[in-house]
C-alpha cells in the first residue's frame, strides 16, 4: 500500500511538473517582433523603411519608422540625405520626407538612432543608392558658308544646323553689312543668303554664327573690294573741228611734211 501511494505521488508530481512548464515553452516560443531593417535594442524594435531603394540627387524620398509607443528622441541621418524631420504618426509609427543630397554616385548606409520607453537604445539601418543622371549631351550647331570670299554685291549661301528645339538662329559680319536672318526647316537646319556689302573694304571679317542667341562659332571671310568690271569709257577719235591748228601751217590733218631725202636747203 505504501509503495502504491509512493507511485501515485511521484506520477501525480510528474503530472504538475509537466502542466507547468507548458506556459513557459508557449512564451519562448512566441516570435519577437523585428524590423524590416534593423532590430532594435530595448523592450521593442524598430525598424527603418524608405520609399525607394534609390535615386538622383534632389529627388524626394519618404522615410517611415516604426518604435514602440513612448520612444523618444528618434533620428535619421544619413549623408545621402539633408535634413530628415520625423513626425509622430500614431500606433508607434513615425515618418518625414528629406531630399537626396548632391553627393557622388554609390550606395550610401541611412541609420535611425533613439531611446526606447525603457530607456534602452533603439538602432536600425537601411541602404540608399545615389546615381545621378547622364547629362544630356549638349547639342552641338554648325556654320556652313557657300564661299570663304567675295567682291561686293556677291552672294553668299550661309546654313546653320542645330538642335530642332532651337527658336532662332542668324549670322552677324561687317562683310554682309549687318546681320543675315536665317529661316528654319523645323528639323534644325536654318539657310539664308548674304550679299557682300558694296561698300566693303579689302581685307578679312569675321561671320559671327548664334543660335538660340548664343555665339557658338566665328569663321573667317575674306573680301576684295572694287573687284567689279573697271569703268573704262571707249577713245573716240576727234572730229576735223577738234583738230588744233599748229601755228604758221596749215590743218591737213596729217604731221607736216619734212625735207625730202637728198634735198638742199636754198640760198637766199
Amino acid at each position: 500500500m505504501r509503495k502504491a501511494v509512493t507511485l501515485a505521488a511521484i506520477a501525480l508530481t510528474s503530472t504538475l511538473a509537466l502542466g507547468a512548464a507548458a506556459p513557459v515553452f508557449a512564451a519562448d516560443a512566441s516570435p519577437s517582433p523585428s524590423g524590416s531593417h534593423g532590430a532594435g535594442s530595448s523592450d521593442g524594435s524598430a525598424s527603418l523603411q524608405l520609399s525607394v531603394p534609390s535615386g538622383k540627387p534632389g529627388d524626394e524620398v519618404k522615410v517611415t519608422v516604426k518604435a514602440p509607443k513612448g520612444s523618444t528622441a528618434l533620428s535619421v541621418s544619413s549623408k545621402a540625405l539633408e535634413d530628415v524631420r520625423l513626425s509622430p504618426a500614431g500606433d508607434g509609427t513615425w515618418t518625414g520626407t528629406a531630399r537626396i543630397a548632391k553627393v557622388a554616385d554609390g550606395n550610401y548606409g541611412v541609420s535611425l538612432t533613439g531611446t526606447g520607453p525603457d530607456g534602452g537604445k533603439l538602432q536600425a539601418t537601411a541602404q540608399l543608392t545615389v546615381k545621378a543622371d547622364a547629362p544630356k549631351p549638349t547639342p552641338t550647331a554648325s556654320l556652313k558658308l557657300s564661299a570663304d570670299s567675295g567682291r561686293p554685291g556677291d552672294k553668299v549661301g550661309v546654313t546653320i544646323k542645330t538642335a530642332a528645339d532651337v527658336k532662332n538662329a542668324y549670322v552677324t559680319s561687317d562683310a554682309f553689312g549687318g546681320q543675315v536672318n536665317l529661316k528654319s526647316d523645323g528639323h534644325g537646319t536654318w539657310t539664308g543668303t548674304a550679299v557682300v556689302a558694296k561698300d566693303v573694304k579689302t581685307g578679312y571679317y569675321g561671320v559671327h554664327a548664334f543660335a538660340g542667341g548664343k555665339e557658338f562659332d566665328t569663321v573667317k571671310f575674306s573680301t576684295e573690294a572694287g573687284g567689279g568690271k573697271p569703268d573704262v569709257k571707249p577713245v573716240t577719235p576727234l572730229k576735223p573741228s577738234e583738230h588744233k591748228k599748229p601755228k604758221g601751217s596749215v590743218n591737213t590733218g596729217q604731221a607736216p611734211a619734212g625735207p625730202l631725202p637728198g634735198a638742199t636747203a636754198g640760198h637766199a
